[in-house]
């Protein structure tokens, strides 16, 4: 399989700290895992890490770029102490028949991902292939075009998604939307004034780890008591019917 692109940015290394965050982010999906399972666009590892610790049969990493996978198959390997961790370096197409041996996935994952590829229909078109019938799709993107922002287009995201526009997706590759809901509606603000009103290009760890300790615990009670109407993310679990 090839390096489809190298990657250049640093906010991956910023959300390293978002323990919490992305802890949220997988309690959320963990009614809808599964155990053969399909990271999408895995980065360094630090999502593959938590989903490792909910004991799957199969995980399968995918990572595009060159100078990251060598980082999330480093630490893929130091850490998969059971041995049922694969890592892909290239796309989903690229992995196709790989990840459907000799099980096909239950999930696949996409978080913070869909919003880098150009052709996300397509994506998710591929995605819907790759499962069989039940398999979902688990997809977390960045919201609202209004706060697209310089550190968006530095990231390489091709767009922030509304949540009509994702939920229209995902039935246009196939599946049944069994949740679609904004997410965050605390970051918002931080968000736009950090990276649209003074246009910064930074994400600074100590600035993600701050957040993250203390406003994301207060986001997750907010939010599991209210549906928020709006977010700085959006969350959805599609799910294959044939």
């Amino acid at each position: 399989m090839r390096a489809a692109w190298s990657y250049n940015g640093r906010e991956l290394e910023s959300m390293a700290f978002a323990v919490n965050y992305h802890r949220w982010i997988l309690d959320i999906f963990k009614p809808f895992l599964g155990k053969h399972l399909v990271e999408v666009g895995a980065g360094s590892g630090s999502f593959s890490e938590i989903i490792m610790e909910t004991l799957p049969d199969s995980l399968s990493m995918i990572e595009p770029s060159a100078n990251m996978f060598p980082i999330l198959a480093d630490r893929i390997r130091a850490i998969d102490e059971r041995r049922v961790g694969r890592v892909y370096q290239g796309t989903l197409s690229d992995a196709l028949e790989a990840v459907r041996k000799p099980d096909l996935p239950d999930a696949i994952i996409y978080v913070n991902v869909l919003e880098h590829i150009k052709d996300d229909v397509r994506e998710l078109a591929t995605a819907h292939s790759a499962l069989g019938p039940g398999g979902r799709v688990l997809v977390f993107v960045p919201a609202n075009r209004w706060l697209m922002s310089a550190l968006d287009h530095q990231m390489g995201h091709y767009r922030r998604y509304s949540l009509d526009e994702l939920t229209l997706k995902c039935r246009s590759a196939g599946f049944k939307v069994l949740l679609a809901s904004y997410f965050d509606i605390l970051g918002i603000i931080p968000w736009w004034v950090r990276y649209c009103l003074l246009r910064s290009t930074r994400m600074e760890p100590a600035a993600v780890r701050l957040y993250d300790r203390y406003i994301v615990p207060i986001s997750r009670i907010l939010e599991s008591a209210i549906r928020p109407p709006i977010g700085k993310n959006i969350i959805l679990v599609g799910q294959k019917l044939t």
